[in-house]
């Protein structure tokens, strides 16, 4: 999900004095703190499954297969999570540039304790960078808003533009440095690099903190005492309980890493359910606000299905890449984190040129609707793990297939990305009831949260012999197709739902 900023429209008078491409000085360090950000995470996830698979002779965790990957899974769903309670904490405690200050701080300090090799570490390390990704991703983009004057400034989605290619470059230079470095010469030394690069997105950020706009220091909707209270005592309760019944668990040796799998895929699962059972409850809603979060359901769902698939390129087809992909094409030898690269570079080659067709199409009145590009996005996701399939078949014994087959698998993912994912932003934001106009972009998160789940949930479930086989990938791509081809079904009544909005 590397091109997906989010933009609340918080606006403030843009900063005078000197500007980076022509815009706010301000976006040359968000810019760079987020490339750096973006750095770090991209190089620790393209190594991250790879090293819990890894033979303890190799230096990594000799994990299973399954186990790897729905550790994976529920790790990038909890970073979606906690973006609630990200943007929560910037706009009741801290604003948003302590915010990001903060979660840069304990990001960093969760990448360079995956560089000290004790599997304790290791698992200290993944939720300190979960628990921080969660307070800088809710904000940082944000703060990119507060640098223009409105939402009408001409140079606003510019600055976006510009924004999103730091994301992307950051995205696509990770596995080719941290890759190869983690896997060639150790992997806790590639961590550490992920930690480095953290650092210098930290240390760029806090050094030009006085170019940002002065809206992002501003506790939007400060807390009170009494509020806090509460708050704390409950949160003090809940800590309590969970240590108390962990501790046993622990205590009585009964404790595995399925202890703590399986109770945050079900609650990434439930928790989108409350939060809509809650918004479909409040009274506060016309029927006409109402009819349009019916519609967002479907939408919801077609994206928690989409990232099922496409999330699982740093697990099993990362795991596909090592083991079973020739690391050899034209000549050149290479290690296999650098596929995941394709897919950023993927992006900033193809966002333009579907920029262009869109606006193209508009001027001649035959845009598709947001279902039929979601549905798209559907098809293409579930294609992508028919050609995995059909690459899994060709891998057969010891067999090691051309890398050609992972480019066209990640190029096709990538098309389906960028027909789902910015319209997705765009369809929260238009159908979000007023009341809940600043919530429903986390929700649109929690898509990604339930789809990683669901994916860490059927890993357990069918263990290492299915995982990564070809009828795992054939069961899933065939999956998305049908729900691709039931939401351009039912697209009728899906636009109807939508009301005025199209």
């Amino acid at each position: 999900m590397a091109s997906t900023t989010l933009d609340t429209g918080v606006t403030s008078a843009t900063p005078g004095g000197k500007t980076f491409l022509g815009h706010p000085r301000g976006l040359a360090t968000l810019f760079m703190s987020e490339m750096w950000e973006r750095f770090s995470y991209y190089g620790m996830r393209a190594l991250l499954v790879l090293y819990m698979t890894a033979s303890v002779a190799d230096g990594g965790l000799a994990m299973k297969t399954a186990v790897a990957a729905a550790v994976y899974s529920v790790y990038t769903a909890m970073v979606y999570l906690l973006a609630l309670p990200g943007g929560w904490i910037a706009d009741r405690f801290l604003g948003a540039r302590k915010t990001v200050a903060v979660g840069g701080t304990i990001i960093m300090i969760g990448h360079f304790l995956l560089a000290v090799p004790f599997s304790a570490s290791f698992f200290v390390g993944l939720a300190f960078i979960a628990v921080g990704s969660g307070l800088l991703k809710a904000n940082i983009s944000t703060m990119v808003g507060h640098l223009y004057d409105g939402p009408n400034d001409p140079r606003r989605d510019g600055g976006f533009t510009v924004f999103y290619m730091g994301i992307n470059l950051g995205a696509f230079a990770a596995p080719l440095v941290i890759g190869t470095v983690g896997q060639s010469v150790s992997w806790h030394l590639g961590f550490a690099l992920a930690g480095v690069g953290m650092a210098l997105g930290l240390g760029q950020f806090l050094l030009g903190t006085r170019h940002l706009s002065p809206k992002s220091n501003v506790v939007t909707s400060p807390i009170t005492p009494d509020e806090k209270r509460k708050i704390f005592t409950k949160a003090g309760i809940w800590l309590a309980i969970a240590a108390v019944f962990y501790g046993v668990v622990a205590a009585t040796g009964h404790f595995t890493i399925n202890w703590a799998i399986w109770p945050l895929s079900i609650a990434g699962l439930a928790i989108p359910v409350l939060v809509f059972t809650k918004v479909k409850r409040d009274k506060d809603l016309d029927a006409n606000e109402q009819s349009k979060m019916s519609g967002y359901i479907w939408f919801f769902v077609a994206a928690a299905v989409f990232w099922m698939i496409y999330d699982q390129s740093g697990s099993t087809l990362n795991i596909f890449a090592d083991e079973h992909t020739a690391s050899t094409l034209f000549g050149l030898n290479f290690p296999s984190s650098w596929f995941q690269s394709l897919n950023p570079l993927y992006i900033m080659a193809l966002a333009p040129v579907f920029a262009w067709i869109w606006v193209a199409l508009a001027r001649r009145s035959k845009n598709p609707s947001t279902t039929m590009k979601f549905a798209f996005g559907l098809l293409m996701i579930g294609a992508s793990f028919i050609v995995m399939m059909l690459a899994m078949a060709s891998a057969s014994g010891d067999t090691k297939v051309t890398p050609l087959w992972l480019a066209m698998v990640y190029l096709v993912q990538t098309v389906g990305e960028l027909t789902l994912s910015p319209v997705g932003l765009s369809v929260t934001t238009k159908l979000a009831p007023t009341k809940y106009a600043s919530q429903m972009m986390g929700v649109w998160f929690l898509a990604v949260t339930a789809g990683d789940c669901v994916a860490a949930i059927f890993q357990l479930v069918l263990g290492d012999k299915i995982v990564g086989g070809t009828a795992y990938f054939a069961v899933q791509g065939v999956m998305a197709i049908l729900a691709g081809v039931a939401l351009a079904m039912y697209r009728k009544k899906v636009v109807k739902l939508m009301g005025d909005v199209h």
